[in-house]
């Protein structure tokens, strides 16, 4: 039960609206918004792993971007704005196939929603990729 297109879209807005001050924290009024789609807890546990620096951007020198999220057990790919798709977004993670795949309890898990601010607001770690490492770790990802 995959959430309706109309809540992604919603969802979507808020983040691209949120404000910050002047030393990039969320503005009171931003953690309101947040607070009006999202539980505390997913907004708390996004926001950890954002203050722990655990949110990768890779880029390769001809565009190609790739989010990895750190997780308390393994590191998850986070895909964001997938072209015509039904999901905005994507996750490797258990939780996003259990609560927003399956269930549809959420709309986000909490990388894809650490990504997404974390790309909001300018606190992804940065890496550049090369072809080489980009398919070493494809292919490590997908042995079968």
């Amino acid at each position: 039960m995959i959430p309706s297109a109309e809540l992604l879209h919603l969802a979507d807005n808020v983040i691209d609206s949120l404000e910050t001050d002047s030393s990039q924290y969320l503005t009171e009024d931003s953690l309101l918004k947040l607070h009006s789609i999202f539980s505390d807890t997913l907004i708390l546990a996004a926001l950890d792993l954002i203050d722990q620096r655990k949110v990768t951007e890779s880029s390769t020198p001809w565009g190609f971007v790739e989010y990895e999220v750190l997780g308390s057990t393994a590191t998850h790919i986070v895909y964001i704005g997938l072209p015509k798709t039904l999901m905005p977004s994507y996750c490797s993670c258990p939780a996003f196939n259990l609560t927003v795949l399956e269930t549809g309890q959420s709309l986000m898990c909490k990388h894809v929603l650490a990504t997404r601010l974390a790309i909001r607001l300018g606190l992804c770690v940065k890496q550049q990729i090369s072809l080489d490492y980009l398919a070493t770790s494809i292919s490590q990802r997908y042995r079968g």
